[in-house]
């Protein structure tokens, strides 16, 4: 199941390795949340384990909730505020540079919209991708198979359900491009 979730097929999510994949990553998450307060340089370290990529100087407030962790890649000197929902069943990408407000949603798993497939536990994804200095702002919702241009940023509250070129401000539900931004500093 999990080469079948991998490749962005249908898979069952109940699968014994996938379980065991998660419960690892929920401890991870957690040793992480614990040791945040106490001790900074030991709360990376569990990131460092639980994370795909974890770029230099990235700085994330817990808590932070991953499906399996190894699929999450963040750039350097990124900064994610208060409560990432990661759902990373397949791969999310935040680029350098990066501003996540807190309580955004990257979600990446797809179900059918057929009811018997779904009733038979079927799921799949799609990979996200964030390019460098992007922000989404707080309670900000990524759709699966979703990709965010450099430099733009989500206004609070948007769900993105479809891609974002670089350089523009979005806002809503589902987000609407409301404004280009210049090559300065806005």
């Amino acid at each position: 199941m999990r080469e079948r979730m991998l490749a962005g097929d249908f898979y069952i999510a109940d699968d014994p390795e996938l379980e065991a994949l998660m419960r690892r990553a929920a401890v991870l998450a957690e040793r992480y949340r614990a040791a945040f307060a106490e001790d900074y340089d030991t709360a990376r370290g569990h990131l460092v384990a639980l994370l795909g990529e974890l770029g230099e100087e990235v700085f994330i407030r817990p808590p932070l909730y991953v499906d399996y962790g190894s699929n999450l890649r963040i750039g350097a000197r990124s900064f994610v505020n208060f409560g990432l929902m990661a759902l990373d069943v397949a791969a999310i990408t935040i680029g350098e540079d990066c501003q996540i407000g807190p309580n955004v949603q990257l979600l990446t798993p797809t179900h059918p919209v057929e009811a018997g497939p779904r009733r038979d536990k079927l799921e799949a994804a799609k990979p996200i991708t964030l390019g460098d200095n992007v922000w989404l702002g707080g309670g900000v919702i990524v759709c699966p198979g979703v990709t965010i241009g450099d430099n733009t940023v989500v206004g609070a509250g948007a769900v993105v359900t479809s891609d974002l070129p670089a350089d523009v401000v979005a806002v809503g539900n589902p987000a609407k491009v409301i404004r280009t931004l210049g090559t300065g500093h806005e």
